[in-house]
This record gives C-alpha cells, structure tokens and sequence, in this order.
C-alpha cells in the first residue's frame, strides 16, 4: 500500500546560543570599525555620530544614512563597489539578510555530509529580490552560488540590473519579471527548469495603513533611545509590494505554500522569512495538507530583534539524494 505523506515537523535545527548572537560565519559580529569603513567608503563620515551610550554608530531613522552605511559594507565584506537603491525602497539590514543565507548553506550541508555546496552548479532563486538585489549579492560572494532573482516591479528590476552590470555579475545573477503578480512560482519557472533553494521576504503588512501604522511605532522606538532626534512622520523605506500585500505575511505564506506544491518537482528546498512567530502553526498545517516531506524551522537573532526562516521540501531522503548525485558532482 502507498505511504501517506510524512508530517511535515519542524526539525531540532540549532538556535543562537545566546540572545542576539549571529550566525558563527556571519562576518558582521561585535561592533563595526567605523575608521575602516570610512577608509574604504569616505562619503560614509558625514553620517557617523555618537550614539547616547557613547559609541560610534549612524543614524538608523535617516534612510540616506542607512544606506551610505549599507553602501559601505558591501564594499567592505563583500567586494561590491557599487550599489545604490531609487529613493523610497526597501534598504535591508545586511546582517539579517546575511544570517538567512547561511542557515540555507546549513540546510544544504545536512544533505551532502556536512559540507557546503558551492559554486555556480547551486541554484538558488530569490522571489522578490527588489531594488536593492541583497541576497544574491551576498549569497554569491559567501558561496558562488548562481542566483535568479524575480520581481512584479520593473522599477526594482531596473535598479537590480544596475547594480548586477555595474558590478559585473551578469554571468552568476540573472533577472526575471513575474508578469502574473496573484502569483508566486507559477509563470515564474519555467519546464524543466530545477533551483535547490527559493527564498523571500514576503510582505508583511496586509494593507497600507497597517504598514503606515509599524512604521510610526518603528520611529517612535528610534526615538526613545534620542530624544533630541528628529525623525520622519512616514518614511517606511519600501514600497507597496514590499510592504503589503491581501492577507498580509499569512497571506502570501498560504499561497508560496499551494504554489509551492504545483513545483515539488522542481525545487529541493523553498524556504521563505516568517517574521510574526504566530503565522508558525497555520504554516506548519498548510504544509501537512500540502503533503511536505519535511519542514524546519531555523531561528534567527540580531540584537533585540528576534525572526526566522522556514524550509520544506516535497522530496524524501531518498528523493534528495538522487538530486545531489544528479546536480552536485
């Protein structure tokens, strides 16, 4: 008699052993060295100021600030010389962005003996890679991995294709427009064609409003640590897309999750970030009724700030083993 679908679980993954630590091979640990950054990145100086605890830092309520400093350690860290975002978008955290593509590296390891894959033969595609083009920047430098990115915004686009050109990346990131925006993989894969990983920072508002409403709490925070600081009545740094979406984050988890479902074929590992740890059981149900073979649930930490990312795969071990020995040597 046929099996039925293993319950997807989520799995004994390993947490930050203390609170607010990063991943061991994140390289953004401890405090910046400011004098060094401003060394490879002078326009940075004009943003540094001397927080209340007396420490070098920037301003993270002023958004050409964070991403001066973003600017500077891609150059930094990752060999990025140029990288800009149009006024209004998404500037991302680049610890937090670089924490999610190593417990990813981990995830492929534990399926390959404890060892990485790396290089270009891994593919990886990232949905909703918006203007600032984050994973694939980093995720290629840490791993060589060959990443597709895909947007509903020809503005995010455009300003992604610059910054691959400028870079001279066109050979190791490749963007796709989905033209189907109701939809997640579906128009967006083509036949026949595999990724190891998809990954994605889904929209986290369900309306505009709402997204408005973090936003002044998100300020209001900032402020508190200086009062003296003047800070934006609305300055969310992103669009609506990458915002919001109808259902908000549990939204767009059900449909990646139903999507996901159509492609099990084609993708050995999905993974997206779940911001709100409540969205974690309705997820977890949708993936059993799906028919996921297995699911983990990979805590992460920066600072106070507390997230995680999820993964699951339609594909048995055995499943999985026959696509490493097809793809990976």
């Amino acid at each position: 008699m046929p099996q039925p679908p293993k319950r997807p679980r989520p799995s004994a993954t390993k947490s930050p052993t203390a609170k607010g630590l990063l991943h061991p091979r994140n390289r953004h640990q401890g405090r910046y060295d400011f004098p060094k950054l401003i060394q490879g990145s002078p326009e940075l100086a004009q943003f540094v100021i001397t927080n209340p605890y007396g420490k070098e830092s920037i301003d993270f309520a002023d958004p050409e600030a964070v991403k001066v400093f973003n600017r500077a350690l891609l150059r930094q860290f990752y060999g990025i010389y140029h990288w800009d975002i149009p006024a209004g978008y998404l500037c991302p955290p680049i610890p937090g962005r670089a924490d999610y593509l190593h417990g990813l590296a981990d995830l492929l390891a534990a399926d390959n003996g404890g060892e990485i894959p790396r290089g270009k033969g891994i593919q990886a595609l990232d949905v909703g890679i918006g203007a600032n083009c984050i994973y694939p920047l980093i995720g290629h430098s840490e791993y060589g991995w060959h990443f597709t990115g895909a947007d509903i915004d020809g503005t995010a686009l455009a300003s992604a294709r610059a910054i691959v050109e400028s870079n001279q990346l066109t050979t190791s990131i490749e963007l796709r427009r989905q033209i189907e925006p109701k939809h997640i993989f579906k128009g967006l894969l083509l036949p026949g064609e595999r990724f190891d990983l998809t990954l994605c920072n889904p929209p986290f508002h369900s309306s505009l409003e709402e997204a408005a409403r973090g936003s002044q709490r998100k300020w209001k925070n900032l402020g508190k640590l200086d009062p003296k600081r003047k800070l934006p009545v609305l300055n969310f740094g992103g669009q609506g897309a990458e915002l919001w979406c109808v259902g908000g984050e549990a939204g767009f988890l059900q449909r990646m999750v139903d999507e996901s479902a159509q492609f099990k074929e084609q993708v050995l590992w999905f993974s997206s970030l779940v911001s709100k740890g409540g969205n974690l059981p309705g997820l977890e149900a949708r993936l059993k009724r799906a028919g996921a073979a297995e699911m983990h649930v990979v805590e992460m930490a920066q600072g106070q700030k507390q997230s995680r990312f999820v993964a699951w795969t339609f594909l048995d071990s055995g499943q999985r083993e026959a696509w490493r020995n097809a793809r990976w040597k």
